[in-house]
């Protein structure tokens, strides 16, 4: 049976330490999207047992990305930073009402510098354990679309609001990610490695490069000379990667590389869009919701998944001993 929704859950100071402590292991963190309560409950209790070369391992997410991209998308907007803070804030809470896992959240280009200390106050707050925001002014384009016009933001302003939201923070275990969106805007290595220096000085806890290339090549050259980078400033902050285009490499390659969290971003929204589309086609074709049924999980696993099994077993578990209560006084 799944555990209850609001069992294993941690207090927000323990929850945002989480991905730091997980960090500071060496291994490799991967993380899920998520954009809601129960995508969140997926991405937490999905594991998968396996066998490679004789060694036996239990394989889970380590981390949840809640992205901008899906919870635009889940709500029916497009990714140019149009929900507000209310918006982004209330599916942030969903997610970690049920969370067990760190969370990462997408801040987008974080917008001015005063609503990206506001957010980071109420996230540190939440129990988040960490916030990537990019270097793109606002409102920003998506960076898989080919065609939008991708402008980034000065790198000195970009470094400022990384310092000042640091400033702001009132623990040491919520990390500031900056997003590098150099090769996004069709730049060289050479801008994104000027620019990780830049915000690496400036405070932020790690970098981000993103690219929507399906040769990860410049992916690899960054990261070898971001390895160099780091042996310059005297320090090494963590590595991160959003694998979606060059999905055919394997995480073990990554982590060879120098990459310290890999970022599964935005599967389950798209793998949810299909499921909902074979179900609705399924039931117009056959006018009923029999064949339907192979696409979706039962009634009783989702009941299982929220807790509502446990409550109505803990309800018959109180009627039983009232009843014999009853039978006692007679």
């Amino acid at each position: 049976m799944v555990t209850m929704a609001i069992n294993g859950r941690f207090r927000p100071e323990e929850l945002r330490g989480r991905l730091l402590s997980l960090l500071n292991t060496g291994q490799l963190v991967r993380a899920m999207e998520v954009h809601s309560g129960i995508s969140a409950l997926v991405a937490s209790r999905t594991r998968v047992q396996c066998n490679e070369n004789g060694k036996n391992e239990l394989l889970e997410f380590d981390a949840l990305w809640e992205s901008g991209l899906t919870d635009s998308a889940s709500k029916g907007f497009p990714d140019i930073e149009i929900l507000g803070f209310e918006s982004r804030l209330h599916t942030i809470e969903e997610i970690v009402n049920v969370a067990n896992k760190p969370i990462i959240v997408d801040g987008d280009t974080g917008r001015d510098v005063d609503f990206f200390t506001y957010f980071l106050i109420k996230l540190e707050r939440l129990g988040v354990s960490a916030i990537i925001v990019e270097d793109k002014t606002f409102p920003k384009r998506n960076s898989l679309d080919p065609d939008a016009i991708q402008n980034l933001e000065d790198p000195d302003i970009f470094a400022n609001k990384i310092k000042v939201g640091k400033a702001a923070l009132l623990s040491n275990d919520f990390l500031i990610f900056a997003r590098l969106e150099s090769l996004i805007a069709g730049r060289p290595v050479e801008d994104a490695l000027f620019r990780a220096r830049r915000y690496l000085s400036a405070g932020a806890d790690g970098i981000m490069i993103h690219s929507r290339e399906r040769d990860p090549a410049n992916i690899f050259r960054f990261a070898t000379e971001y390895d160099k980078l780091c042996k310059e400033l005297g320090f090494r902050k963590p590595l991160i990667c959003v694998p979606t285009t060059y999905n055919t490499v394997r995480e073990e390659e990554l982590k060879r590389c120098g990459f310290n969290i890999m970022i599964y971003a935005n599967q389950l929204l798209r793998a949810s869009v299909k499921s909902m589309q074979e179900v609705c086609r399924a039931i117009l074709l056959n006018r009923r919701g029999f064949e339907a049924e192979p696409h979706c999980v039962s009634v009783s696993e989702i009941f299982d998944m929220v807790g509502f099994t446990q409550i109505r077993e803990r309800e018959m578990k109180s009627s039983l001993e009232k009843s014999r209560a009853t039978q006692q006084i007679k």
